[in-house]
């Protein structure tokens, strides 16, 4: 089958979110560059953008381009430009249509109505080749606080792009929808016409959606980064614990949400996950045609993975499957728990779902679980049910502390309806260095070989197909972000801002390790040739050839 078939068929099916057969239909090796160009071939972007966090709706970080093995910030070599962002930055960086997107705080000062001492969630755009500042979406701080929205953490979360709209969730749990070209255009575009001022370095907002009208409180953070599919935009609506951290602020509230990315009404919604999110709802949705259903993809806060009938029921959400992605004697707790929330986003392969379950990293270290899944069944597709023995035939609820209490009569059977294909804590886990740890990121999967780092700073390589483990790497740093492969190499960056770049390959072989000199905790990403990475302070963009001097973001209003 060509690509352009591809296309034509991925536009049909999710324009009208009509199901077809599961991707790829020919009997052949599976090619995950392929997939994302189809995939957002729907979306109004050139080719080689990276209109979304991981890439497409597949969340699979992977492109056929080869990049440089090696820079130097402080010489500039290979380096197209660095620009200046805020003092603390945690979402990655997308690309399209000539220009980047990076959520941040307020201490570069961009906009002049706000200083820099002005606390902030913005997303900042700027010009893809030179760096320069463009405008910003100014977000002020929750006045609840850090209970909902921790100081300095500006905005968490990476939009996704089509043409002239972007979508993204603001520090302030609302989903905004924005026109790519801010004010410069002359134009202030509708319905929204509330914006305080149409200078040319500030956002033009076309609708907003306030999750928080809705029910939902964030813990500490919003921190989501949505997809498109066709017209529907799927998202989560980051709803979280209390204060006391003992449960659910808003038991009720929707959790899993599809939206009309044109007007910003909610199609359905659902909140599963209830009254057992152990901390936050911090993940993201992934979305795939699999098992001739359009499925949408959530990671919930209470270790469960979620799949949904994109086109819901008559205004309702439809759930398809779930999958607990925690042992059922593991227990949650603030600190040294054994059961985890899950933070990374499901990664779609070859028909296959890829998740690891994680933490917050200020609530320490611990042991995690990657999971593969076959999301062909229906139910509860879980490894095992939990039963009690005042009735042994009918399996329990979920709990949110403990699933399984052995002194309370509870015990567990093996689920012949299981979706499982394998199961990773790492190939001995009285050794740190063959342990899964928690872990933040997503996988990245290429050649049938998974890469992924956890929250420890090792970098684990196994076999896709059957969860073989090929190799660790211990970086001597925690790491937050999700691998990327280019053509033949992996990059991974670590929170002491270095980038492991690794060779393809079941045995390994690292072939270089850079320094961008502060730490880094987002993703790279490749647009187009050029690496952009995203730093505590700084985005930089990587090009083979490059030479650049000096700081093209400070054309702003900063002080």
């Amino acid at each position: 089958m060509s690509i352009k078939s591809i296309r034509r068929l991925l536009t049909a099916s999710l324009l009208g979110l009509v199901a077809v057969p599961a991707f790829p239909v020919a009997a052949q090796e599976y090619d995950p560059i392929a997939a994302a160009a189809a995939a957002n071939s729907t979306l109004k972007n050139k080719p080689g953008d990276a209109p979304q966090l991981g890439l497409s709706h597949y969340r699979n970080n992977v492109t056929a381009t080869p990049l440089p093995l090696e820079w130097d910030v402080k010489s500039g070599k290979n380096v197209k430009f660095s620009a200046r962002l805020g003092s603390q930055t945690y979402a990655s960086p997308v690309v399209a249509n000539g220009k980047v997107f990076v959520g941040t705080n307020n201490s570069a000062g961009f906009v002049k109505r706000f200083p820099s001492k002005v606390d902030l969630g913005c997303l900042v755009a700027y010009d893809a080749e030179s760096g320069k500042f463009l405008w910003q979406h100014s977000n002020e701080k929750l006045p609840t606080g850090r209970v909902n929205d921790w100081e300095q953490l500006g905005i968490c979360s990476s939009p996704v792009v089509s043409g002239d709209r972007l979508w993204y969730i603001s520090n302030r749990d609302e989903l905004c929808c924005l026109d790519t070209e801010g004010f410069l255009d002359g134009e202030n575009d509708g319905p929204f016409k509330e914006e305080p001022n149409q200078n040319k370095d500030e956002a033009d907002v076309i609708w907003k959606l306030d999750l928080m009208k809705l029910g939902a409180s964030p813990h500490n953070a919003s921190s989501c980064s949505i997809t498109v599919v066709g017209d529907v935009l799927l998202a989560t609506s980051s709803n979280g614990v209390d204060e006391g951290h003992k449960k659910v602020a808003q038991v009720q509230a929707p959790v899993f949400l599809a939206i009309d990315k044109n007007s910003g009404k909610v199609l359905w919604s659902d909140g599963s996950s209830g009254a057992n999110i152990m901390h936050g709802t911090w993940s993201s949705p992934a979305f795939a045609e699999l098992g001739g259903l359009p499925q949408a993809i959530f990671a919930g806060g209470d270790g469960w993975l979620y799949s949904f009938d994109i086109r819901g029921d008559n205004g309702k959400a439809k759930l398809l499957w779930k999958f607990d992605c925690n042992p059922k004697d593991s227990i949650y707790k603030l600190e040294r728990a054994t059961k985890n929330p899950i933070i990374g986003t499901p990664v779609i392969y070859d028909g296959l779902v890829y998740i690891g379950v994680g933490e917050d990293p200020e609530h320490g270290e611990g042991n995690g679980h990657l999971w593969c899944i076959d999301p062909t069944k229906s139910g509860d597709v879980s490894p095992s049910l939990v039963f009690n023995s005042k009735d042994p035939n009918t399996p329990i609820a979920p709990k949110r502390v403990q699933s399984l209490e052995k002194d309370k009569g509870d015990f567990e059977r093996d689920n012949p309806n299981s979706a499982l294909v394998w199961h990773y804590a790492g190939s001995d886990t009285k050794k740190f260095e063959s342990t899964m740890h928690r872990t933040l990121a997503s996988a990245a999967i290429k050649n049938n070989l998974l890469f992924i780092a956890d929250q420890s700073g090792l970098f684990h390589c196994l076999d896709a197909k059957t969860g073989k483990p090929h190799w660790t790497h211990d970086m001597l740093a925690a790491s937050w972000s999700t691998a990327l492969i280019a053509g033949d190499h992996v990059y991974i960056a670590d929170v002491d801002g270095e980038v492991s770049i690794f060779k393809i390959s079941a045995e390994k072989d690292l072939v270089a390790e850079v320094q961008l000199e502060t730490p880094v905790f987002t993703t790279p990403v490749c647009a187009n040739g050029i690496l952009y990475v995203a730093t505590f302070n700084t985005l930089y963009a990587i090009q083979e050839g490059a030479s650049f001097k000096g700081d093209a973001a400070t054309s702003g209003g900063g002080e």
